[in-house]
């Protein structure tokens, strides 16, 4: 396996002939569960609650597309460049239960769960090899679910995913323009209108997006101003028991929707080990603002999903809020 560049799109793409396929495994013993006569190598452990024997844990991947081992040793090959797949690729356990989801665990559980994807890209960021850090969870068959216990998933890159790059970049460009925080602007207006906004919770909103990719796009933001999601979680690690309620009741109004979405955490890049010749993030603490972004997945909208020069949604972001705000769901 390969990292392998894109000179048109800027994209890093890993490929080679032995990709397995993403697809939810059938195991006779789940190899996350406690009783597991199959242990995965265990990264970190966050205590239990409620007499569990540990409420979230973090793992080596059983089929790491990254690994930790070596350099990248960036090259070319003609006009294209390539390098080695040097990272982490972790499995985030969100509950020792197997039952127990992002959507029916209790906030104390969410809270563990949080804390502990805080304190991985935490630690991951101390690696001056990786440049960014990705978590984030793929939930039904259409969204290409890998393991049918509660997971999420880490990953560690020597690079900036594409699709973040472009916000980061967005983002710098707003405040170079206006000394702002263009996250704060949007929260700023959408708590004025009050049209697109889900619930509030804590120091913690949901809403859907005024250019929303696919229906019922949802996104959850601190609304107090902070670039990097683990900073915020390690110095406030008492937020998270809100956070984790309102991604709680936020899935649960979209599983009134559809069971399948994409989930992903957008924090700032790794800003800890800077280039001496790059100064791209040097405002990265001003012009960022964390935030996690739910995507989910509509089988009848296809067109959403393949159409990606322009997204297509045919549902408006405040037709959506009314519907999710109007779902039944436990409090």
């Amino acid at each position: 396996m390969e990292l392998r560049k894109d000179p048109i799109t800027r994209s890093w793409v890993i490929t080679g002939d032995d990709v397995p396929e993403n697809v939810a495994r059938a195991e006779s013993v789940c190899r996350f569960c406690p009783d597991s006569r199959e242990p995965a190598q265990v990264i970190a452990t966050m205590s239990g609650v409620s007499s569990a024997p540990w409420s979230a844990r973090s793992v080596v991947h059983p089929t790491a597309l990254y690994h930790i081992e070596g350099e990248a040793t960036r090259r070319g090959d003609g006009i294209y460049d390539r390098m080695r797949p040097v990272g982490a690729h972790e499995v985030l356990v969100e509950n020792s239960s197997h039952n127990r989801h992002l959507w029916n665990a209790s906030d104390s559980e969410l809270e563990q769960f949080l804390l502990l994807a805080a304190q991985r890209v935490q630690d991951l960021k101390g690696d001056g090899r990786f440049k960014y850090v990705s978590i984030f969870k793929d939930h039904g068959t259409s969204a290409g679910q890998e393991f049918e216990h509660p997971t999420s998933q880490l990953t560690a890159t020597t690079f900036v995913p594409r699709r973040v790059l472009y916000e980061l970049r967005a983002a710098r460009e707003y405040f170079e323009s206006k000394e702002r925080c263009v996250f704060c602007d949007i929260l700023s207006q959408e708590m004025k209108q009050d049209l697109r906004v889900i619930e509030i919770r804590g120091d913690f909103i949901a809403l859907c997006p005024y250019a929303p990719r696919v229906p019922y796009e949802s996104w959850i933001m601190p609304r107090t101003h902070e670039a990097a999601f683990e900073r915020f979680g390690m110095n406030r690690p008492g937020t998270m028991c809100d956070l984790g309620s309102l991604l709680r009741r936020t899935l649960q109004r979209i599983r009134t929707i559809t069971e399948d979405f994409h989930l992903v955490l957008h924090t700032s890049p790794n800003s800890l080990h800077r280039s001496g010749n790059l100064g791209y993030w040097k405002t990265i603490d001003e012009d960022y603002h964390w935030h996690i972004e739910i995507m989910p997945v509509l089988a009848a909208k296809a067109k959403s999903y393949t159409f990606k020069e322009v997204y297509y949604s045919p549902l408006s972001s405040e037709t959506a809020v009314k519907r999710l705000r109007d779902a039944k769901i436990e409090s």
